[in-house]
């Protein structure tokens, strides 16, 4: 069991606003990650306190006075992409390659935008894709993919057209689609075996898809970008279809956050 004598405090590095219908019904980021972490915490782990303090590191530039005081930091999405030469996307590339490189103790959690900010900070890169990919989508797992989320595929929405074609040095890859290559990665720390390590040997933990999102979330995305005309009609209908299919966001993607940032001693990946 985890002590719970004192709150874990996450850093939620803030890339983005939902949009405005999403915001209507299920809040900004801070309470949509919130959501996800109180509803994936560990059952055996039921008491413990964390706090999760936001930071907008695009329109304010707002980084932690002092970084250690924190166990993890998450990259949330963002519908701007990675690869774009803007000041808040270049500072906060500069901040992760810092963090990963010199507070090891620190855990990295990227998710989708997040993902790929991690990606092009430690020595691999993002691109755009001729294709969207959204909606509940199965990945298909590597051996250490299989091993963190105890399955053998996981269901996941997804919200991107970008991506990251290959897996930096250094990470080992989770899985793939057929549209993605890198759908997640992990990078471990110096000591751990790849054949045999628990979540907490993980260093950084990234996903292109998103735990934190729901039906009822990506129903409103997928309506406000098929309404821009920005995702076409096919597209739009067939995520709409594959909405309702099993979502492991919550039950294992989530799970897998708290085990890796520490919390959690038996279950998946133990």
């Amino acid at each position: 069991m985890t002590s719970t004598t004192s709150p874990i405090r996450i850093a939620l590095f803030l890339c983005d606003k939902p949009i405005a219908t999403v915001q209507a019904t299920d809040g900004d980021y801070t309470s949509i990650f919130d959501t996800l972490l109180r509803k994936s915490l560990p059952a055996s782990e039921a008491g413990v306190e964390y706090s999760l303090d936001p930071y907008d590191v695009r329109e304010a530039l707002q980084y932690p006075e002092n970084i250690d005081d924190y166990r993890a930091i998450i990259l949330t999405g963002s519908a701007a992409s990675a690869y774009e030469n803007l000041e808040w996307i270049n500072r906060l590339v500069d901040y992760v390659r810092d963090v990963a490189t010199n507070k090891p103790h620190i855990k990295l959690i990227g998710i989708c935008f997040g993902h790929q900010i991690i990606a092009r900070a430690l020595g691999g890169e993002c691109v755009p894709s001729g294709n969207w990919e959204i909606s509940i989508t199965e990945l298909q797992l590597t051996d250490i993919g299989k091993k963190l989320f105890g399955a053998d595929s996981l269901n996941i929405h997804q919200m991107h057209r970008d991506h990251v074609p290959t897996v930096p040095p250094s990470f080992h890859l989770l899985g793939s689609t057929s549209i993605t290559p890198n759908q997640g990665m992990v990078r471990l720390r110096d000591s751990a075996n790849p054949d045999d390590f628990k979540p907490e040997d993980v260093q950084i933990f990234t996903v292109q898809g998103h735990p934190e999102f729901t039906e009822r979330i990506v129903t409103k995305i997928i309506d406000a970008r098929q309404g821009t005309g920005v995702i076409g009609g096919d597209i739009a209908e067939d995520g709409k279809r594959r909405v309702v299919l099993r979502n492991d966001g919550v039950d294992v993607v989530g799970n897998v956050i708290w085990r890796v940032i520490g919390v959690g001693s038996e279950g998946t990946g133990s």
